[in-house]
């Protein structure tokens, strides 16, 4: 089986993980600015300097037949502190980049936040706090206008589950916060009303585009099928991480096995969960006009009953076999035997995308397309005399893409595939020895070098097969 001939073959970036420049030209303070300067184990910056690249790397994408590319708009600069006075110097280098995409054949594929919003904000709550929500669909809406004529495909949030826990429960994101459930379940709830409110915008702005959200999911399988308290750990964890924002984008409202659930995990941890009834009109008025989800999937998780105390422990260095995951009323994420894994930990486990494809399409029926957004497989890279041989990063892409087939053939309505990343980029928790392009950046003189997968890829756009 064949990939339909208008299936969007992409390449994935972030405003923050390749653009540099992060406090030049009129750009405003994000938190990691701070945050990474304290740590000081690397910044962003310059990064892949997407900011003074971007021709280059578009032309990389027009050489290899590269068709779509994902790019984020960062928020601070068009508005340095999230609202108020606009920063020309950004919003127009946002019109060269899409202009340079057209230019190439390449069509942008935007979103309007990628884990960075304006400091000034982010400090004041993010989206616990409802100024920040009101702050995002103002910027949202000057962004629909300003580039209505350079951008068709929208996406309003990336990963609002991982902001939420990284932010909140893991800790690894500014404010570094660890365990609280009620926070981060707080913080989507937010976000899917900011992300509700912005495509009501988006819809009443007649604008002749399209627009969505991308959810990270990773499917959760219990550790024994056959133990009922290990399916019932996968299926909180599920509800957690997945089903809670499944049901907030498709539905507008949280069905009654998911508000049990949520509602049981922030009592324990001593808070409480409140919907507003105005927040769910909204949100389901927003429903019926999702255009498409895009799904960010690079690994699924085996869970187990666990009783004891919260203990995360996040491998950021790629030492493999350090990572731990108890979440106390939820459950443990196990190792399976026979699934390999990334020296970061991720399992290798490509029928897991297969397996949300087709729950999104059977518990969901009235979504319209997705769009895998993010797939890809960070590597320690060999870099000998300019040639790089990724192998492992191809097999790993191989595998992903005939799974998608498969639920393609098994009647999914999925629209395309963008490889996390198009260059290597930062990584937010892992530096710069943790890489994902199909081309190589040479940190410091800032030269690109397409890999083997780079050339893999253009023969199965060109071939559309695996």
């Amino acid at each position: 089986m064949k990939f339909a001939e208008d299936f969007v073959f992409g390449g994935a970036t972030a405003a923050y993980q390749c653009e540099g420049s992060t406090r030049e030209y009129g750009k405003g303070k994000v938190a990691w600015d701070d945050y990474l300067e304290k740590q000081g184990r690397f910044k962003a910056d310059p990064a892949s300097d997407f900011y003074h690249k971007y021709p280059v790397d578009l032309k990389l994408c027009n050489q290899f037949h590269i068709g779509a590319i994902r790019i984020s708009i960062a928020w601070s600069r068009i508005f340095p502190k999230g609202k108020g006075k606009i920063n020309q110097e950004g919003v127009d280098f946002y019109h060269r980049v899409f202009q340079e995409c057209h230019k190439n054949g390449v069509e942008p594929y935007v979103t309007l936040h990628h884990f960075d919003t304006p400091d000034a904000l982010h400090r004041n709550g993010d989206f616990l706090n409802r100024e920040t929500i009101d702050a995002f669909v103002e910027y949202a809406k000057f962004c629909f206008e300003e580039y209505k004529d350079e951008v068709t495909y929208w996406f309003t949030f990336n990963e609002v589950w991982p902001i939420a826990t990284n932010q909140y429960i893991e800790g690894t994101f500014p404010p570094c916060i660890t365990y609280d459930i009620t926070s981060a379940v707080k913080s989507m709830h937010g976000m899917m009303v900011a992300h509700a409110k912005a495509v009501l915008e988006f819809y009443k702005g007649n604008y002749k585009g399209q627009i969505g959200v991308i959810h990270s999911l990773e499917t959760k399988y219990p550790l024994d099928p056959n133990n009922p308290e290990d399916v019932l750990a996968a299926k909180k964890e599920d509800i957690l991480a997945n089903q809670f924002l499944l049901d907030a984008t498709f539905l507008g409202r949280y069905t009654e096995e998911t508000m049990s659930v949520i509602q049981d995990l922030v009592k324990m941890n001593g808070g409480e969960f409140s919907v507003d009834a105005k927040d769910i009109e909204v949100m389901e008025e927003a429903a019926q006009y999702n255009c498409y989800l895009g799904m960010n999937h690079y690994q699924s998780h085996f869970i187990k009953a666990y009783n004891g105390e919260n203990e995360i422990h996040h491998n950021g260095t790629g030492e493999k076999g350090t990572k731990k995951f108890k979440l106390k009323g939820v459950g443990e994420r196990v190792f399976k035997e026979g699934i390999p894994t990334t020296d970061w930990d991720w399992l290798i486990y490509p029928e897991g995308m297969y397996d949300m494809i087709m729950r999104i399409k059977n518990q969901y029926p009235n979504y319209k397309a997705i769009y895998i957004t993010e797939n890809g497989m960070g590597y320690k890279d060999d870099f000998e005399d300019g040639i790089i041989f990724d192998e492992p990063r191809i097999d790993y892409v191989k595998q992903h893409l005939e799974w998608l087939l498969k639920a393609v053939e098994d009647g999914a309505n999925v629209k395309g595939y963008f490889v996390w990343s198009l260059m290597d980029v930062f990584s937010w928790s892992n530096g710069y020895n943790k890489r994902y392009g199909l081309f190589y950046v040479d940190y410091e003189t800032q030269k690109r070098y397409p890999k083997l997968s780079a050339y893999w890829y253009r023969q199965v756009i060109d071939a559309k097969e695996v």
